[in-house]
């Protein structure tokens, strides 16, 4: 899931990777987006705007596009030492860069998906919400892949996984006292870090969430695609268990 090598990236030279400096939030460093672009692409294509995974606190634009590639990839800065906004914030503003720039990259600025994995999904959820209050790129959709919601950290599956698989109870609390400190689970977190404690998800882009039936985010991923059900969001989601018995069933 880390980073790929440079030429990892380029797929036997269908793919066409760019590095683009973009300005950041007010105040702050400018913003790295990984661009890969496939050769031969026809102008007017679906950008897919990614945010990497890592908890907040690890990872950088290159992880997890190795086996996808096709996505402008943003490099936020990460906690502890960069804690909330910075890192929502970088990613809003690598998304204006990328919805004025579209057209020069091949894209279409009306065909933006945001999306991302875990530390990633959290952030492309995020950026939905930010770019929906600030009157900003208007999404086409979101894709929320095992993403991270919520940091009170009250459900059963934020719980249950103790010293077992990739990202435990433990990593979880890091992560968001990494990215929050004290505020972490109190009144005083914004919605843009921390999605699932939005109160408003009408408005926002199509959704589609995955995630595993034994894993952190489990439960707050489900909540949060049934209050994008009840905000009448289009939204599909799924357990990764259940592609898997379908496929089965299928072969």
């Amino acid at each position: 899931m880390f980073a790929a090598a440079g030429e990892d990236l380029t797929r036997d030279g269908t793919v066409e990777p760019r590095n683009v400096s973009v300005p950041g939030p007010a105040g702050a460093p400018d913003v790295s987006l990984l661009v890969l672009k496939p050769v031969g692409l026809a102008a007017g294509a679906p950008v897919f705007y990614h945010m990497h995974g890592g908890g907040m606190i690890i990872g950088n634009s290159r992880t997890g596009v190795g086996a996808v590639l096709d996505w402008v990839s943003v490099e936020y800065r990460l906690a502890p030492e960069h804690p909330d906004p910075a890192p929502i914030e970088d990613c809003y503003a690598g998304l204006l860069w990328t919805h004025e720039h579209a057209a020069e990259i091949g894209g279409d600025p009306d065909g933006i998906v945001v999306t991302g994995a875990s530390a990633g999904g959290g952030l492309a959820a995020g950026v939905a919400l930010l770019a929906r209050d600030r009157g900003g790129p208007r999404l086409f959709g979101q894709v929320l892949m095992c993403p991270m919601l919520d940091d009170r950290l009250v459900t059963p599956s934020s719980r249950e996984l103790d010293g077992e698989g990739i990202w435990d109870a433990t990593s979880n609390l890091t992560g968001w006292n990494s990215l929050l400190g004290e505020r972490r689970g109190g009144a005083d977190v914004s919605s843009y870090a921390a999605p699932a404690r939005a109160a408003d998800l009408t408005g926002l882009p199509t959704a589609f969430l995955d995630v595993g039936s034994v894993e952190t985010f489990r439960d707050e991923t489900i909540d949060y695609a049934t209050r994008l059900l009840r905000a009448g969001v289009q939204t599909a989601s799924a357990t990764r268990s259940a592609w898997i018995r379908r496929l089965l069933a299928s072969g």
